[in-house]
């Protein structure tokens, strides 16, 4: 795994202010070095107090472009769609000033949304940070476990930049950028709580199944600088 070392913390609020200082710190960095900076984001209840630090900090936000990792299909008012997250929980206070990249259509399949977006996604050079989550099955972004897209998500050289995604178990379709998509940044940043959680990260770094942990994947490779940050 190409990681820095990881950073564990004996609150989850400790980690929210450390992970919030450091996501700051990478976003100003790559505005000072490029005029503007890139930052990837997750869904799920994790990142919701994560993003309420962020929200207040010192930035020239009008120079960041947020994107979704992934999406639901629904509509981006629905209280379950990542866009709807973020719009409420990150792009309020000083971060209202940030652009937002959707990754939803008017489409009602996702998976005529593939070439669009894929257009969108590959207008972009290297994320400057992609801040990852983890599900209890060991997905990261929409790449679950179990579908028939998954391998084609994982193809290091499938040349896509996102995937419609139906997942086994969770309900509606999804989008995904896919691992090829995510690498292509100069750091992750993999946010986790729980002892449960840590557990599967712990196992799938070892076995490095991708197939049974997607995970995995981003665990074991070699171009992007990976954190861990985690508390129980």
């Amino acid at each position: 795994m190409n990681e820095d070392t990881g950073r564990f913390f004996e609150s989850r609020e400790a980690l929210d202010r450390k992970l919030s200082e450091d996501v700051t710190g990478i976003l100003a960095g790559a505005i000072e070095a490029r005029g503007e900076a890139t930052l990837v984001v997750s869904g799920g209840s994790t990142p919701h107090d994560l993003f309420g630090l962020l929200a207040k900090a010192e930035l020239p936000w009008e120079k960041i472009t947020v994107l979704p990792a992934d999406e639901r299909w629904l509509d981006p008012a629905h209280e379950h769609s990542n866009e709807n997250l973020i719009r409420k929980r990150l792009l309020i206070n000083k971060a209202s000033a940030a652009r937002l990249v959707s990754l939803k259509t008017k489409h009602a399949d996702a998976r005529a949304a593939e070439g669009e977006l894929d257009q969108v996604l590959a207008a972009f050079g290297p994320f400057d940070l992609v801040l990852l989550g983890m599900g209890a099955d060991g997905h990261t972004a929409s790449l679950f476990p179990g579908t028939n897209e998954l391998s084609r998500g994982l193809d290091p050289a499938s040349g896509r930049q996102c995937i419609a995604i139906t997942p086994p178990a969770a309900p509606w379709q999804r989008m995904s950028m896919t691992l090829q998509r995510l690498l292509n940044s100069r750091r992750i940043y993999l946010h986790i709580t729980g002892r449960d959680k840590m557990s599967v990260a712990e196992r799938a770094r070892r076995e490095n199944r991708p197939d049974v942990a997607p995970i995995a994947a981003v665990f074991n490779q070699q171009l992007v600088p990976v954190t861990l940050y985690w508390a129980a």
